[in-house]
């Protein structure tokens, strides 16, 4: 790097055109950090040539010009990996996205009678007819699905909850700390490998609103257990006059044992078993964007939607348009596996081999392995499903490679084993496979 400047750099036209863009101060950052990790990596007298790195800067500046998000070529494994932002929707449902933005919508106007509509009834009837609920309602997310209905109902009174489904999930949401914020008081019952049902009636008191159910999808306590199952519990509110909530937070709607997972409890199954009120996700194995679903008893869900905190949870029209249309997917025979979560589990060995052999044709040193994919996205913890992945030797180092990657216009993010690059094909998409043959040819 011997005479290179930083005016050399701002001089360069390329460069220069982002200033309008950036402003010169971001340039001036975008320079120094090339040339400080260059030269950490290439301390043994090893150099790039200025084109190199001058393309190095106007990723760089490209990355800082749009300054949001983009999109990242998932290559770790990980199905809903919550980093990577979970679920990506089906092609059908970002359709329905760009329908719904693009221009004006009936977002809150009844076309039929020319007045003020509800947002919440865009998604109720496919909502209820997908889950069998007899009402529903979208929130923003899960967690404030959870929120609101203890707002709702339990302020300044008690929610009983079985200690082994006191959760912290990712972001360090934890159950415990919702029901304070609530200004509802736990009661905790149970020990945390055994909990039985005279522990929720001996915990039952003039005081008690809400008898919660948390299903552990992140973790799992094995061995000598043993957990109140929903219907025992429903049969005790209904004796009590309490309310029985369960919050799945998976949001599965079809059997995951169909394709070689365990099988996760179903929204189905838990309104079968007579729960007043179920909560869960629509951005993990549901697959659709962010949002908190609850479904349940109309005489409830009308109460929640006179909560006036309602409007600060409420969800977005490009929300509820991708998530009608998800929804919409599963009314159809396989309807489903147009979503890209399911088409990556749909996707066999045989055709992840005959994928790895383009990538080990055309990469040298390549290599394909066997390896395990997870589902990721606070599900199924301890379940994985087998997969391939493309697994790459740098000869300058796999932690460096992996970051060029991620630094690359379109990142890519790799996993690192020791000295190598993983590169698991269950969650490349097979379109993408070109650009990261290409990406992996570029940095070797």
């Amino acid at each position: 790097m011997r005479g290179l400047s930083v005016h050399r750099f701002l001089s360069d036209g390329r460069i220069a055109a982002f200033e309008p863009l950036v402003g010169k101060g971001a340039i001036k950052n975008a320079i120094m950090q090339v040339l400080d990790r260059t030269r950490s990596v290439h301390d043994d007298g090893a150099e790039r040539t200025y084109e190199a790195l001058c393309e190095d800067v106007v990723v760089l500046l490209e990355r800082e010009r749009y300054n949001a998000l983009l999109p990242v070529i998932n290559a770790t494994g990980i199905m809903l990996h919550t980093n990577l932002g979970r679920a990506p929707i089906a092609a059908s449902a970002f359709d329905a996205m760009r329908a719904a933005g693009s221009g004006y919508s009936n977002l809150e106007y009844d076309l039929e009678h020319g007045e003020r509509g509800s947002r919440y009834a865009r998604a109720r009837n496919v909502l209820t007819e997908v889950t069998g609920a007899p009402d529903a309602m979208v929130v923003n997310n899960c967690a404030a699905a959870v929120l609101l209905i203890l707002d709702t109902f339990a302020k300044g009174r008690e929610v009983i909850v079985s200690r082994s489904q006191l959760i912290e999930v990712g972001g360090g949401f934890r159950l415990p700390d919702v029901l304070e914020r609530s200004g509802a008081q736990l009661v905790e019952v149970g020990a945390t490998n055994k909990v039985y049902l005279h522990d929720f009636e001996h915990a039952l008191s003039p005081r008690t609103a809400l008898m919660l159910r948390s299903h552990p999808s992140n973790y799992r306590i094995t061995g000598f257990t043993h957990e109140v199952e929903a219907p025992e519990l429903v049969a005790l509110g209904k004796r009590a006059g309490i309310p029985v909530v369960e919050d799945l937070g998976s949001g599965a709607l079809v059997d995951l044992a169909d394709y070689g997972l365990p099988h996760e409890r179903t929204v189905q199954e838990a309104i079968a078993d007579g729960l007043d009120l179920v909560t869960f996700s629509g951005d993990k194995v549901l697959g659709g964007p962010q949002a908190g679903i609850i479904a349940g008893k109309p005489h409830l869900m009308s109460r929640l939607r006179n909560n006036p905190l309602i409007r600060a949870l409420r969800v977005d029209k490009l929300t509820l348009a991708a998530l009608i249309e998800t929804m919409r997917l599963y009314l159809t025979p396989q309807g489903h596996e147009r979503i890209p979560f399911f088409l990556m589990l749909r996707a066999t060995l045989d055709q992840l081999n005959e994928r790895a052999e383009r990538y080990c044709d055309s990469i040298d040193g390549a290599k394909a392995i066997g390896t395990t994919a997870y589902v990721g996205g606070g599900s199924l913890p301890e379940n994985g499903i087998a997969s391939i992945a493309v697994s790459v030797l740098p000869q300058w180092g796999a932690a460096e490679a992996a970051q060029r990657l991620r630094c690359a216009s379109t990142p890519i993010v790799a996993r690192v084993e020791k000295d190598r690059l993983l590169f698991d094909l269950r969650t490349i998409a097979p379109h993408e496979d070109a650009q990261v043959i290409a990406a992996i040819q570029s940095i070797l």
